[in-house]
């Protein structure tokens, strides 16, 4: 296996995954929340009840920590948002969807999980299975 060829297959792989993304939301409308919020929630959101802290949240969005601060205290004020502190360290912040949060985004979750079925549409149950695997195994190895 030449590993550059995987390389450059995995790069055009993420492009791609990138291009179907922006496709997949392009007509996703939250009423007030800007397309930067909506990746903050998109992320809260994908980490459940998993703790996220202002850093995680800062680093994976390429965004400075003042500047996540200002969004999520904008989301906050939505009712999109909150913070907590970690109870074993008052210090430590972390930020989880609202309920209210939570319920926009599984709404936009339907709306992009129609989307997704239809471009499934007529795909064999053989190639679905490819899929699924393909997907499992990028995920297991963190890709």
């Amino acid at each position: 296996m030449d590993r550059s060829e995987l390389f450059r297959r995995y790069v055009a792989l993420t492009a791609s995954v990138l291009e179907a993304r922006h496709e997949y939301t392009k007509d996703i409308r939250l009423d007030d929340v800007t397309p930067v919020q909506y990746g903050i929630l998109e992320y809260l959101a994908v980490h459940g009840n998993e703790p996220v802290t202002i850093g995680q949240l800062s680093d994976c969005q390429h965004m400075s920590l003042p500047n996540m601060s200002r969004e999520l205290r904008k989301l906050g004020e939505k009712g999109l948002c909150e913070k907590f502190a970690d109870p074993a360290d008052k210090r430590k912040m972390y930020v989880r969807l609202s309920a209210q949060g939570q319920a926009r985004m599984n709404e936009t979750f339907q709306a992009l999980e129609r989307k997704f079925l239809a471009r499934l549409e007529g795909v064999p149950d053989e190639e679905l299975a490819e899929l699924d695997r393909a997907i499992r195994v990028l995920s297991e190895k963190g890709l």
